[in-house]
């Protein structure tokens, strides 16, 4: 045998040895993110398949599907346990919250970004970074005082302005992160068409941001959905209360129906899931332009 055919062998082997070993990690990798998965997912799994059950079988026969699909579960907590009422008021709040937080946020990462302000961007970054750093907890007493002088309690706008205020500084360094990459070219050719700096702003700098936006969105709609301190403590009338706080008073109501319990669980983990499915796309795209781009 040649030398040189030795060699070829030799390189061979090693490719075959190092193919062997990539494909054995990413079968590892795979195993280990379907256990994630299947983890993650079988609480999830488990009370969608309890909302379909009666009590009786629910507790003789947890883990195995529903024998008579129970559809009154359902229609029950909906109207008789009021999650009608506590599922609009949160996605009122929420979708409110997330919109205003989206429009300030963008305008004043335009500002940054694109303007001359009179302080400088680093001063203002290091400002809203302090902002992130403070615990919402600290602030919810001081809140508490601020909303009841205004005469707020028990108004949605209670949960609104809060929610505004938390959500704008990370809102900020994500669509600003993502704004510093638009070229500059095109707002100069706007610019040439007669655009004001608004039109800039609305007509070239919003479309190309969408990404961004839908991910800031998200972010905001699934925190503001979630939240539960400021609305328990901000909202006492039963009508406005939102999901969360509203649950409370569902399980101490129907603590003993674990069928309506489960349905209504489903309903406050629905919008959630239906809202990422469909936006999933947008939202990897935001994340994943914002760091390669900010």
């Amino acid at each position: 045998m040649r030398k040189g055919d030795a060699v070829a062998i030799s390189v061979a082997r090693r490719r075959t040895n190092w193919a062997n070993r990539a494909s054995w990690k990413t079968g590892l990798i795979h195993a280990l993110l379907w256990v994630y998965v299947v983890v993650t997912l079988y609480p999830l799994v488990w009370v969608l398949n309890s909302s379909f059950k009666a009590n009786k079988e629910i507790i003789s026969n947890p883990w195995g599907l529903p024998l008579d699909f129970t559809w009154s579960n359902y229609l029950n907590a909906w109207k008789v346990g009021k999650i009608s009422t506590y599922f609009f008021n949160s996605l009122y709040v929420s979708t409110i919250a997330s919109v205003v937080t989206i429009l300030f946020a963008s305008a004043t990462s335009y500002a940054l970004t694109r303007m001359q302000v009179k302080l400088p961007n680093t001063i203002i970054r290091a400002l809203l970074l302090l902002a992130l750093l403070v615990p919402g907890g600290t602030l919810v007493l001081p809140l508490f005082v601020w909303i009841r002088d205004l005469h707020l309690y028990n108004t949605h706008l209670a949960l609104i302005l809060p929610y505004i205020t938390f959500g704008l500084p990370l809102t900020v360094f994500i669509v600003s992160a993502f704004m510093k990459a638009i070229p500059k070219e095109l707002e100069e050719a706007g610019i040439v068409d007669g655009l004001t700096a608004f039109g800039l702003f609305w007509r070239l700098i919003l479309p190309v941001t969408v990404p961004a936006l839908v991910t800031v969105f998200i972010l905001n709609f699934l925190s503001n959905w979630n939240e539960f301190v400021m609305a328990y403590l901000f909202l006492s009338k039963e009508k406005l209360r939102t999901l969360p706080t509203g649950m409370i008073a569902f399980m101490n109501q129907f603590n003993m129906n674990y069928g309506s319990l489960a349905a209504s669980i489903m309903f406050s983990v629905a919008p959630v899931v239906v809202v990422y499915a469909f936006l999933q796309e947008k939202i990897i795209e935001g994340v994943t332009a914002g760091s390669v781009k900010g």
